[in-house]
């Protein structure tokens, strides 16, 4: 067993977020970081900011570059994932832009899967102005990006769980393939967690998460985060926006990362967001397992009824079933969605949930409950929302930790008016 920092090698995941090597160290014996809310941090001489300056010495100079309430949520998320290095961002569109930004350039081209949370995918359209082209795979497989590989691919990108059409990713199979083309996959893992699937050990490269969902939990925060498995082996010559940082290896990703797109973007956390997000990560595995819990009995629940289509992974009959047990440590997540066969009807039943909150965010520890088609699939073409499961009648549930009877009887209720 081996003992870094004094700490003995945690393999529990709750023991691990409440107990781990960077639980502790801070400068006066707290339990928790102190929120270190200020712009600035003073020096003795002007020496000493040089080289802060400089990256010649460890230190903060300025909450944009730097702070240490911030860099504790880093290191907290990134030991969870396994990972050599983590920066923090405002939210999680900032941390998505940010990593396609820090690996392409004007006539780079990105493959990603089509059934894409819809900010991402409008974001990707955004990336054509810039001169970055996103090629869509119908299914983010082996068999369905090989074809699609070509001397300008720079990175394959996909949802581990999609949000909402529920599609799992195989990362085992899909790095393999990426990797042949050394090319890095990099995976959102937002909707599975950290608590259901690590995706760097089992081969993506950079992992990606909007912090505001599960890993805050308290819905009281935006942010988001990317973790670098820093065991990509880069090719300067293909990646040519990582050109310059040639002599850090490895590591290029993540020092062009903190010191250029970050920093010159100016897409930090919050200090306070940052706190806000240690602390409801403590509860993440506790949570986890009660959302999961109540989206399977939810789901079996709802599938009962006649005319409703229910969308959700530990179902027998759906499709990604398989990778329930392979790929994602025996849990569905916390999204489910279901069909109520009209926009209207799907209105209806949202409007007469009481516990159900009607809200745009998903992994609260409240169950919310939205209307995708009319809101965040709004700009989306009718192709886009069909790749995304996304129809009239479809209504999207991010599960709580409400006591599951009453989450049953609450949805049983608003479908029988």
């Amino acid at each position: 067993m081996s003992c870094i920092s004094g700490k003995s090698e945690i393999n529990g995941f709750n023991t691990k977020l409440l107990h781990g090597r960077t639980s502790s160290g801070y400068g006066q014996r707290e339990i928790l970081p102190p929120v270190s809310q200020v712009s600035a941090f003073q020096y003795e001489s002007m020496e000493e900011l040089e080289k802060v300056f400089e990256h010649k010495s460890m230190g903060y100079a300025y909450t944009r570059i730097g702070n240490p309430t911030i860099s504790a949520l880093e290191q907290k998320i990134n030991e969870l994932e396994g990972g050599s290095q983590a920066v923090c961002t405002s939210s999680g569109m900032a941390a998505i832009s940010a990593t396609l930004l820090a690996v392409c350039g004007a006539g780079d081209e990105i493959i990603a899967g089509t059934g894409l949370y819809g900010g991402t995918i409008d974001l990707l359209h955004d990336l054509e102005k810039l001169g970055i082209h996103t090629v869509y795979a119908p299914n983010l497989t082996a068999d369905g990006i090989r074809p699609l590989i070509n001397d300008r691919t720079r990175v394959i990108f996909g949802e581990v769980i999609s949000n909402p059409s529920l599609a799992v990713l195989d990362i085992e199979e899909v790095s393999g393939v990426a990797h042949e083309a050394g090319i890095p996959l990099i995976v959102d893992a937002t909707s599975a967690t950290p608590y259901i699937v690590r995706p760097l050990s089992l081969g993506a490269d950079i992992v990606i998460h909007s912090t505001s969902k599960y890993i805050n939990g308290g819905g009281n925060s935006i942010g988001g985060i990317i973790i670098d498995g820093g065991k990509f082996g880069w090719d300067f010559d293909k990646f040519t926006a990582l050109a310059e940082f040639k002599k850090y290896g490895r590591m290029a990703f993540s020092i062009r990362l903190r010191t250029d797109l970050w920093e010159d973007f100016g897409g930090c956390m919050s200090p306070m967001n940052a706190y806000l997000t240690y602390i409801g990560a403590d509860t993440l595995g506790l949570r986890m397992e009660r959302i999961c819990e109540n989206a399977d009995v939810l789901a079996r629940a709802l599938a009962e009824l006649p005319g409703i289509s229910v969308n959700y992974l530990t179902l027998p009959n759906h499709p990604y079933h398989r990778y329930v047990s392979s790929q994602l440590n025996g849990y569905g997540g916390g999204i489910l969605t279901f069909g109520t066969g009209s926009r209207e009807r799907a209105f209806q039943v949202i409007n007469s949930l009481k516990y159900a909150m009607i809200a745009s965010n998903i992994g609260d520890m409240r169950t919310l409950v939205i209307h995708p088609a009319s809101t965040l699939y709004i700009r989306s073409t009718a192709e886009e929302r069909e790749a995304a499961g996304v129809y009239d009648d479809t209504i999207r549930v991010s599960v709580g930790i409400e006591n599951k009877e009453d989450l049953i009887a609450d949805f049983l209720s608003a479908i029988s008016e």
